[in-house]
């Protein structure tokens, strides 16, 4: 189990936990909402604990709040990473990734990827981009975007518990 280097989430009342991991998942702190309001106690102070809580609040909630934390994420490369708009952990993760270095050409290549996606199920391509880079994430936009609608939106829940996760051990 791997401990929190900057926060002890047990020792945090519920606005300073909120706060400390609203955008854990993007745009979303009802998900710190209900993990606190779960409860939290001192096995949360390992990573993987509070992951697990915050993972279970995704998978348990709403289809249609799942949906909107699905769509609360940028696109890979597009408009709003280009115009700087991205939070800071999207900047980072997207960097990380080379997204930033994308040719003209590749740049165009996930403008036409990101609409396709869009089209067919309707939210955004999400990816865990960390350790993965610009060449292997188009890949995996031309393979899933042939995938069937259910185990797409199912991917997305998962990719996004990913993202979180990495989030959570830069803490």
């Amino acid at each position: 189990m791997s401990w929190f280097q900057t926060v002890t989430p047990s020792q945090l009342g519920r606005e300073d936990f909120i706060q400390t991991f609203a955008d854990i998942y993007e745009h979303s702190p009802w998900v710190a909402e209900r993990t606190y309001d779960g409860g939290i106690d001192a096995n949360c102070d390992h990573i993987e604990t509070l992951h697990a809580l915050m993972a279970k609040v995704l998978l348990n909630a709403e289809r249609d709040e799942q949906l909107a934390l699905i769509n609360a994420h940028p696109d890979l490369a597009g408009k709003a990473a280009v115009q700087g708009e991205l939070t800071q952990a999207s900047t980072s993760e997207q960097a990380g990734a080379g997204i930033s270095q994308c040719t003209p050409e590749e740049f165009e290549r996930f403008t036409s990827l990101n609409k396709a996606y869009k089209d067919k199920f309707g939210f955004p391509f999400i990816m865990a981009v960390k350790g993965s880079n610009r060449h292997a994430i188009l890949a995996s936009f031309e393979e899933r975007i042939h995938n069937d609608p259910a185990d797409e939106f199912d991917r997305a829940l998962a990719e996004i518990n990913k993202i979180a996760l990495f989030r959570l051990q830069k803490m």
